[in-house]
């Protein structure tokens, strides 16, 4: 039997909106008290002093893409899964566009058969690994996949995790999906107007020269998809929402009870394209962050409501590929080391929002955008836990980080907050 005491810990559940400091016990891994003081508790237990640091319940990554199979030099399973560890995810749900994209069910069969049992990497080990299936053959957008065949073979749900520009092809995938109850991911975007844009079109743009995408590429394909929802009925959640007129246009639908959830991803909120002066390849993303106002508009939809989630969509790319011109190189960027200790200096540490509001982004709404029950700090369930050190400062680097790789502009940069091994 092993059993963990960790004492005066900040305690963060959002389902319960609990933010107290209080001792947890852990026995064989699962929860077995939370009260402010256990005096009681199994003489082999190991006892941890957890005072100034948070105890959180894990979080929770809605998109994200894996290098393997196909392309291991950027991201093998087990970077990824020790990078998900590292940054405090339990939960990972993978894009389906590796080679071969997962577009069948020998695929989803290949990746239990790597990390083990129901997604869970082996020996037990966190976190749990959910595969997206795609929607389309090769995940190109063109013809669709046996969905029924995916959802028997246990996808978390169906994404492309690209642009599906054929109306009559997003009218079936709807219509069909259904019947499936499971989530399905869309991506707005309109590859025709966005163009070679690497950053939002506005003045900013225009003063550094790059080329750009205007906001229309977003909302155009967005506002017929919501048509299309408003006809048909089937819930969707609409990734990567990363514009101002975004924002108001999900808001709109969401008040007229349209069953829909929506995710930024964790770059998008802390950036803008002003940042880009550096001309750092590694803030060419997809979408390509945004004007002041689209920031803040994603910040004001994520403290409302509009917006559900913070997505990671970690995105490996090897040196050789980020290190070209910026407009040249493959659009993304990795995160999932980074996002929780750059978020929490940036909007909790400052004081913008409080700590629950982090974790219901992260942790909580996730969850239930994959259909999923989360993570909860209740007696009885698992310890789905992870410990984090908001003070503790660390320098990003390749030797210290756990990704195969190290395209992000924080690179080099020192940055405080990390995840302690629980």
């Amino acid at each position: 039997m092993s059993s963990f005491l960790l004492q005066h810990a900040r305690l963060l559940d959002p389902t319960s909106e609990t933010d107290r400091t209080a001792d947890v016990l852990i026995v064989d891994g699962v929860i077995h008290a939370v009260e402010e003081t256990i005096a009681a508790f199994p003489s082999e237990a190991e006892v941890r002093d957890c005072t100034g640091l948070v105890l959180g319940t894990g979080l929770v990554d809605l998109y994200s893409h894996s290098g393997e199979p196909g392309f291991e030099d950027r991201e093998t399973l087990h970077s990824l899964m020790a990078a998900a560890q590292a940054g405090g995810f339990t939960r990972l749900a993978l894009l389906p566009d590796t080679h071969p994209a997962v577009d069948n069910p020998s695929g989803v069969e290949w990746l239990r058969s790597q990390v083990g049992g129901e997604g869970r990497g082996k020996g037990g080990s966190v976190p749990q690994l959910y595969q997206w299936g795609a929607l389309t053959l090769g995940a190109k957008g063109e013809h669709m996949t046996e969905l029924m065949e995916l959802a028997e073979a246990g996808v978390v749900g169906f994404a492309d995790g690209q642009p599906i520009a054929s109306g009559s092809l997003l009218r079936r995938l709807l219509e069909y999906g259904q019947m499936l109850q499971k989530p399905i991911a869309l991506y707005c975007c309109d590859r025709g107007l966005a163009g070679n844009g690497a950053v939002r079109e506005g003045l900013e743009s225009i003063r550094l020269g790059l080329p750009a995408s205007p906001a229309i590429a977003e909302t155009v394909p967005l506002a017929a998809l919501l048509e299309c929802i408003t006809e048909i009925k089937t819930p969707v959640h609409l990734m990567r929402v990363s514009t101002a007129r975004g924002v108001e246009l999900i808001r709109s639908a969401k008040a007229q009870g349209l069953p829909i959830t929506a995710s930024t991803t964790w770059m998008h909120l802390l950036l803008n394209v002003t940042a880009a002066k550096s001309y750092n390849p590694s803030l060419h993303l997809d979408p390509p962050i945004g004007n002041p106002t689209d920031q803040a508009a994603l910040l004001q939809g994520i403290q409302d409501g509009t917006i559900d989630a913070i997505a990671i969509d970690h995105t490996p790319l090897t040196y050789e590929e980020k290190t070209v011109a910026f407009s040249e190189s493959p659009a993304g960027a990795i995160g999932l080391e980074l996002a929780l200790p750059l978020l929490w200096q940036t909007f909790v540490a400052s004081g913008q929002w409080t700590a629950l509001s982090l974790w219901h982004s992260l942790s909580s709404n996730p969850a239930r955008c994959l259909h999923q029950t989360p993570p909860s700090l209740t007696p009885g369930q698992p310890a789905e836990l992870i410990l984090f050190d908001p003070q503790k400062s660390w320098k990003v680097a390749p030797e210290t980080l756990k990704s195969r790789s190290s395209n992000t502009p924080w690179l080099g940069q020192e940055i405080q907050g990390r995840v302690l091994q629980l």
